[in-house]
């Protein structure tokens, strides 16, 4: 099914619209120069109903972004949130993916966006496995894309924005003409960075690791594998990590909100560890959907009903 061709509603600028009536300018700014920031939030079927996972959280990056790319916005956190958990209620959603998009009208042409009005969208609809079906249990092969992460300099990774997913399309592109399911990119001095829409964790002799976020967006599904892994009794330590270090790793996985917490089987068609899921994965998904699903009343500040 078309993503434009669609029944339900999106809210833009402060309305709600038929799905099919959502739609902008053909020389909106953000179209031709990619200026713009944007969230992924997920909702999950709890017993007392659809619930928004870490919705303050993933806002709270949504305007940092903004303001990173110096965008002004034009709706405060606290309104959006409730624009998100009414998108995905009016919908009829019982799981949804959210989508907050930040960009600029068509006032004007240029590259300099000045006297670019903001709009915000936010949209709701049903994404089940990113990566595939069977990703979750079976695990995914990776390649390390030929197409490197951005320096900090060149396009600054603590923002969402727009225009970061170019080097992720090339990237993942690249990956599955050659077969695989996934990309890896390095930074621009050779390590490890992130996944095309993930962040990356590898476990050796029964630590955690994972790369320092330099040029690697700070992910919200990140921060919550911190959290559990602690639980764990685990300790993640940000590293510096190689190629062939991954190579040797006993497990690896990625995190997002979209792939949630997805094991990697092979890097490059080596093997990692006995090429299957491993236990660290096993036990961190396991928590992860018992938050998720609101099943760990530990972590039900989490959640947030979309509904009520």
């Amino acid at each position: 099914m078309s993503m434009e061709d669609r029944d339900g509603f999106i809210w833009l600028d402060g309305q709600w619209l038929p799905w099919r009536d959502a739609r902008v300018h053909v020389l909106t700014h953000t179209l031709h120069y990619g200026y713009g920031c944007f969230e992924g939030i997920r909702a999950y079927a709890t017993p007392q109903g659809p619930a928004l996972f870490r919705l303050p959280e993933h806002l709270r990056r949504l305007k940092d972004s903004a303001h990173i790319l110096a965008l002004d916005m034009p709706w405060d956190s606290e309104a959006l949130a409730d624009i998100c958990c009414e998108a995905v209620a009016r919908n009829g959603l019982e799981s949804a993916y959210i989508r907050p998009l930040v960009f600029l009208g068509a006032e004007k042409a240029g590259v300099d966006p000045a006297g670019a009005s903001t709009h915000v969208m936010v949209a709701a609809w049903l994404w089940g496995a990113y990566l595939g079906e069977g990703a979750l249990e079976r695990g995914i092969k990776v390649r390390v894309s030929s197409y490197a992460r951005h320096h900090p300099n060149v396009q600054m990774c603590r923002a969402k924005a727009i225009s970061t997913y170019s080097n992720s399309i090339l990237a993942v592109r690249e990956a599955r003409r050659d077969g695989y399911d996934e990309a890896l990119l390095l930074d621009t001095d050779g390590f490890i960075a992130e996944g095309s829409g993930e962040n990356v964790f590898m476990v050796r002799d029964g630590q955690l690791y994972e790369p320092e976020t330099t040029a690697a967006l700070d992910g919200v599904t990140r921060r919550t594998v911190h959290v559990l892994a602690r639980e764990m009794g685990l300790t993640v330590t940000p590293k510096r990590i190689t190629r062939d270090e991954l190579y040797c790793a006993d497990e690896v996985f990625l995190t997002g909100t979209a792939a949630e917490i997805t094991p990697v089987v092979a890097v490059d068609a080596r093997r990692i560890g006995a090429g299957t899921p491993g236990p660290v994965a096993r036990e961190l998904q396991r928590r992860y959907f018992a938050c998720v699903r609101g099943e760990d009343e530990r972590h039900a500040d989490w959640l947030r009903l979309a509904r009520g």
